[in-house]
């Protein structure tokens, strides 16, 4: 090698060597611009981006699917096309659009944020991180997302696809979750002061598209040079993930009675914790040590009806996010003059769909009673939140 060529490759690499340690945003800005996708809620190029939109999206992307997502914002935003009117609908009718949706504390601290932004901000979204996170439902992610994309303020948020790509770009060897700290100041180190907002959808796209889970795009991506993972080989092995504790089955019965009107006994479940205000057959509780021979012990009593019960065969399985469930299903039919017990109501089977039912009743109804099946949930979608505090999990899903 001659002391010329030996010299240019030193200025060459010494050119390179900051791109390759150091992801740019001017990169995956570029990227994005040429193929960011087109979202419901997202804002066309060139375009101020509405704050509800935005905030109404985050929390419906919570743990949740952008397709599965998409048809409920659009039925949400075509009922309450502002937070006032949403702010302004009683409960009970947010449940009942948002059943099926699963984790359903979200859509309790949907309406008490709305409530909140009209009471305390005169209907307008305050544009501080620090504001938003003060409000019902949103946490630190929510919070940066809306400050990010809603205001263009140099916020970073860190969902599970940012997660994702940040651990793949520095091959963190931290685990998840205790390194959620060290990704979030990473993903804020990078952050533009122009342009934050598309940078923050930027990233999220990335990892929607090109960094996913499985099978990584990386030739496609406009970071391909800085990511260490992709150097070293093993970019599925981002991010470590602690192992998981797998939650102790529960056990339960199920107990669906109709009159012969066509009527069906239900009940709204407690305001707070799993399934809060949701609406459900009776049933037993739900615990490790049920004993199905004891079920019957369990049932409504009925004045002026000595219901005849008949166990449906199988059970009912659904998996929350803490613990399998596993019920028994029992049916009966009594008089058209049988009153409800206190503390329930006689629904008509035919107005069953619009009734705040999570996707474990859902599945009770099929199950006990086939021709009155509502629509099967999509994949991804069965799952609803233990008791959570008012402060909402960050993560979503791809």
């Amino acid at each position: 090698m001659t002391v010329a060529a030996g010299t240019a490759r030193r200025k060459r690499a010494s050119v390179e060597t900051p791109k390759t340690q150091r992801p740019q945003a001017a990169d995956l800005l570029a990227w994005y611009d040429r193929h960011r996708r087109a979202l419901p809620w997202r804002a066309p190029p060139g375009t101020t981006p509405d704050p509800y939109r935005v905030w109404l999206s985050e929390i419906m992307l919570q743990q949740t699917t952008v397709k599965a997502v998409a048809p409920y914002f659009a039925r949400f935003i075509a009922r309450w096309p502002q937070v006032r009117a949403l702010a302004a609908s009683p409960l009970d009718d947010v449940l009942k659009l948002w059943a099926g949706l699963g984790y359903y504390a979200r859509a309790r601290n949907l309406h008490a944020c709305a409530r909140a932004v009209v009471e305390r901000h005169n209907g307008e979204f305050p544009a501080s991180e620090a504001a938003l996170a003060d409000l019902p439902g949103i946490g630190p992610y929510t919070a940066a997302a809306i400050a990010a994309i809603a205001f263009d303020a140099p916020a970073a948020a860190v969902d599970g696809n940012v997660e994702r790509v940040v651990a793949r770009l520095y091959a963190l060897a931290d685990a998840l979750p205790a390194a959620k700290p060290r990704l979030r100041a990473l993903t804020q180190a990078l952050v533009p002061r122009a342009r934050a907002g598309d940078f923050a959808q930027a990233l999220m796209d990335l990892g929607a598209t090109i960094c996913t889970p499985k099978k990584p795009a990386c030739a496609l991506c406009p970071w391909s040079d800085a990511c260490a993972a992709r150097r070293r080989g093993d970019p599925e092995t981002f991010p470590v993930k602690a192992p998981k504790a797998e939650g102790r089955q529960r056990r339960g019965a199920a107990f669906v009675v109709t009159r012969a009107d066509g009527q069906l006994l239900m009940r709204s479940r407690p305001p707070k914790g799993l399934l809060g205000g949701m609406t459900e057959v009776p049933t037993s509780e739900w615990r490790h040590d049920f004993d199905d021979e004891e079920a019957l012990a369990h049932a409504p009593t009925l004045a002026r009806a000595t219901p005849r019960w008949r166990r449906v065969g199988g059970t009912v399985r659904h998996v929350f996010t803490h613990f399998p469930l596993q019920l028994v299903v029992y049916v009966a039919t009594v008089g058209t003059t049988t009153p409800a017990p206190s503390g329930m109501r006689w629904v008509a089977l035919d107005t069953l769909a619009g009734e705040a039912l999570p996707n474990l009743m859902r599945k009770v109804v099929a199950h006990a009673l086939p021709e009155h099946a509502l629509p099967e949930p999509r994949r991804g979608d069965v799952m609803a939140a233990p008791k959570q505090s008012s402060k909402q999990s960050s993560r979503r899903a791809t």
